[in-house]
């Protein structure tokens, strides 16, 4: 039977086999019509720009991880994947792509430069599904979804309509982010915070009208001067009480604009106790505008250079005319001095152009009625976070939400369903272009512009994907979907926005619960970065040590509200634990000559051992995955695995197949229990590692079908047996005791030595396992009648063993030689007692270091008792 079977795996040709062989049989195809109760999980689409980088890998894993253990447990579980058309990024991509061809985008015109990005997406926007599918992800391939599909476009377009119906959605003009770069509004979520900056922040000087003095203000942006359109001070500040309500005269365009008291916007102890109003260009500034009905007067163009309103610096890069206005105004004898000051600075997110507020006229969606039901659900439980403290991060993004702009100055992504009546201007808002202006009946309409934002349409994703606004099979059997596995760092982005777009347009909320995983950083625990040089490709990880080993690491490291230190050396050990399971499996063919599960067998106590032990782990590693502790599952797994099947059962069971007096169905027994937990741990470990598993399933006897629907085990599957646990308890512990006496006395494994015992039942328990005690342990079992002088002891469940060690060891000689080796060990000891006990290495050096060194003590103190007592036993007998 092991002539079929290579003596090596290798798990490229087996993923490459069974990724073909499983998706040619449609095996994660689901029915909404089978039986099992609904299972579902919506893919957080990647972009269609993106290629598989680690937060993917181990987002998607551990997704794949729950689909194949629900699907596995009876339930009905559809995984549906897709792709985001991410419009800013594509439209980057693509642009750089014409740019590279000498061709300025602007210059094809919109449809043109829509077709080419349509041609690019279906030349090169699968890369990172092809890259899913090698990480082996179990979706259901025949629902894969494009945000830009045609059914999902229209869902987009029927929540614009049904909001814009019920006043959340307007049209206004308001202060947003405005990108100069690729000339576009960004939400305040898409604006990065570059924090430690340097900055100036320069004084100036303007006169009073009436030319009786001047109030000095300062700025770090001093071209924004130009927009100023007043001075606030504070109401109680007696230095400006007589000047409220006086007029500044603008030293370069020659108007003036009034000193006014704002409380909210001005602190007397800031600077000079009196800031400059540019309504049109910052935040607050705007809210003052509101409050004190200001003039509000944009300087800027869409490209960042100076508008009309500029005067003399129009036409000018926004950089260039502040320098220029610092020079005007030195030269005017206004300027007041400057000084260093730290500030931040924000960036757009995808183009890094330093972000300009700015007053523009965008749509927007009023969010204090959205997030009122979205902020309750989570309260109340219907939507639960795990691990639970990220509920303060959403509640802290909705508590405290501003409206949200959704309107994008771009080609690429949902335009938006609005039309302008050309004759009386009307807004037209329709899920389908209107024949006729409503208002005066015109044909002269012309459609927004603009597009959406992204995350407008990644927010109906996990209903939209199902057909929704269309009450479709699929949205009725998986609407609500049973969990979202995402990062911390969209829960804003996304994860709120999906909540209060289910709730409000479907009436539930989209996902039961909701998983935060961690964020994976390099083994010192920095975030990797291209600049540090420390990222992590996926997929040459992969290349090196195959999937399976690559997703078990992930998997291993998952654990609940700990950021996940990368380091490699785990997947070359878990590519050794694939190795193991394979020779387990070889040696499970090498010994089956015999074998048929259809005549009798004779269990002994190793297979009712291995069998209540296989019910234990079962049970375990199922709560794990019931409560997303995922690195606790792959933990059980392997221990269990490694430790009790390999390291305990295979050694167990030689003892009963190379007994020439063990009977034909003893034998049997042992081969059927060999085999039967051999897919209990198949079957265990496939949600994991998918593809060894499949190649295993497919060479155990007694199994059919594929393992991703064979049934996933069941703790009552596998009887308990409190008796046989015990006895089984005894017998390794003492073989571990055995073993641990020659290592600490570096007696050969195989030179025989005496085990004598003095209490009866434990004889008599030893004398049942002569057999597994001789192979296992090198000991003979006798009656303990004398202690003998020079004799090694162990206790096990509070009784004595004894091992005599005279011929076995030179009592003398060994002595000294453990002398030499506890020198050397002392002298390890003293150096890293006295390297913790220097402060300033402990304060100064990096924590891993300590923590390194501080192991090391822990190991060598252990290792110096150890030999410390060895040699106290040995000096007893000289």
């Amino acid at each position: 039977m092991t002539s079929e079977l290579p003596k090596a795996y290798d798990p490229h040709q087996v993923a490459e086999k069974w990724t073909r062989v499983l998706e040619d049989a449609e095996i994660f195809k689901a029915d909404p019509q089978a039986e099992g109760e609904p299972y579902s999980i919506v893919i957080p689409p990647p972009n269609v720009t993106g290629s598989l980088h680690m937060g993917h890998a181990l987002n998607n894993t551990l997704q794949d991880v729950l689909i194949r253990y629900k699907r596995m447990d009876g339930y009905n579980a559809l995984w549906v994947p897709g792709t985001d058309h991410a419009g800013i990024a594509t439209q980057w991509v693509v642009r750089r792509q014409l740019e590279s061809e000498g061709i300025d985008f602007r210059t094809l015109g919109r449809e043109k430069f829509v077709e080419r990005v349509w041609k690019w997406k279906g030349q090169a926007g699968g890369t990172i599904i092809h890259q899913l599918r090698g990480l082996g992800v179990s979706c259901d391939w025949s629902r894969e979804r494009f945000t830009l599909d045609a059914d999902l476009a229209r869902a987009v377009t029927e929540h614009f309509v049904r909001l814009y119906e019920q006043g959340l959605i307007y049209r206004g003009q308001r202060l947003i982010n405005w990108d100069p770069l690729d000339q576009t509004a960004l939400s305040d979520l898409e604006v990065e915070h570059e924090d430690g900056a340097p900055g100036e922040m320069w004084s100036f000087a303007y006169p009073l009208a009436d030319g009786s003095g001047e109030i000095v203000v300062a700025t770090t942006r001093p071209e924004t001067m130009l927009g100023d359109t007043a001075v606030a001070v504070h109401p109680d500040d007696d230095r400006y009480k007589d000047l409220i309500g006086k007029m500044v005269a603008h030293p370069i365009l020659h108007r003036e604009f009034p000193i006014i008291a704002d409380a909210i916007l001005v602190d007397p102890a800031f600077g000079t106790g009196a800031v400059k109003v540019t309504p049109a260009h910052d935040p607050n500034d705007f809210e003052v505008g509101q409050r004190h009905q200001l003039p509000m007067i944009n300087i800027l163009e869409p490209d960042g250079t100076i508008n009309e309103n500029g005067g003399p610096f129009q036409g000018q890069d926004r950089f260039e005319a502040r320098e220029q206005v610092k020079e005007r105004i030195a030269a005017l004898g206004l300027e007041r001095g400057s000084e260093d000051h730290v500030m931040a600075l924000g960036r757009s997110q995808r183009s890094g152009a330093i972000v300009e507020p700015m007053l523009s006229t965008q749509w927007f969606v009023n969010m204090k009625p959205l997030a009122g039901p979205a902020i309750a659900a989570v309260t109340h439980g219907y939507t639960r976070f795990v691990p639970k403290q990220w509920e303060n991060t959403y509640y802290a993004w909705l508590r405290d939400i501003r409206d949200w702009c959704i309107s994008r100055q771009l080609w690429w992504g949902h335009r938006i369903p609005a039309w302008y009546c050309q004759d009386c201007g009307e807004v037209n808002v329709a899920a389908e272009a209107p024949e006729a202006c409503k208002a005066c009946g015109s044909t002269q309409l012309e459609q927004d512009e603009d597009v959406l934002d992204t995350w407008f349409s990644s927010a109906l994703w996990p209903f939209s994907v199902f057909g929704w606004p269309q009450n479709t099979e699929d949205f009725a059997n998986w609407y609500p979907t049973s969990v979202l596995i995402t990062g911390f760092d969209i829960i804003f982005f996304w994860v709120a926005r999906m909540m209060f777009a289910g709730i409000h347009l479907t009436g539930t909320v989209p996902f039961s619960e909701v998983y935060i995983h961690a964020l994976i950083r390099d083994k010192h625990g920095h975030k990797m970065s291209k600049t540090r040089g420390n990222v992590v490709d996926p997929l040459e990880v992969i290349e090196r040590w195959g999937a399976d080993a690559f997703r078990f690491t992930l998997v291993a490291f998952a654990a609940q509200g700990r950021d996940i230190l990368w380091d490699e050396q785990r997947v070359e050990s878990n590519h050794r634990f694939n190795t193991k399971i394979w020779q387990a499996l070889r040696f499970c063919f090498l010994t089956a000559e015999g074998y048929d599960p259809r005549e009798e067998m004779d269990e002994g106590p190793y297979e009712r051992w291995i069998r209540a032990r296989t019910g234990a782990a079962v049970a375990r590693v199922r709560q794990a995955l019931d409560d997303y502790r995922f690195n606790e599952a792959a933990a059980e797994i392997y221990a269990f695995t490694w430790g009790e099947f390999c390291d305990w059962y295979l050694e167990l069971s030689k003892t009963v197949l190379y007994d020439a007096d063990a009977s034909p169905a003893r034998k049997n027994a042992t081969r059927h229990a060999l085999f039967e937990t051999m897919g209990a741990i198949v079957r265990l470990l496939h949600p994991i590692m998918p593809f060894l598993t499949e190649e295993i399933w497919s060479r155990l006897p007694n199994t059919e079908g594929h393992v991703a629907v064979a049934r996933y085990p069941r703790a009552d599957d596998y009887p308990h047996d409190t008796a046989v646990l015990e006895e089984m308890a005894v017998l390794q512990e003492a073989i571990t005791e055995v073993r641990r006496i020659r290592g600490e006395m570096e007696i050969a494994p195989r030179l025989p030595l005496r085990l004598l015992v003095a209490d009866d039942a434990l004889r008599r328990t030893f004398a049942t396992h002569a057999r597994a005690l001789n192979e296992l342990a090198g000991v003979t079992v006798e009656s303990l009648d004398e202690r003998p002088a020079g004799a090694a002891t162990a206790v096990v469940r509070g009784r004595e063993l004894v091992i005599p060690l005279k011929g076995v060891v030179d009592f003398e000689e060994e002595v000294k030689r453990l002398d030499k080796v506890l020198l050397k060990v002392d002298k390890d000891v003293t150096q890293l007692e006295r390297r913790l006990g220097n402060p300033n290495f402990v304060a100064r050096a990096p924590e891993e270091v300590v923590s390194e060194v501080r192991e090391k003590l822990t190991v060598a103190v252990g290792r110096r008792d150890t030999l410390r007592a060895s040699r106290a036993r040995l000096a007893e007998a000289l």
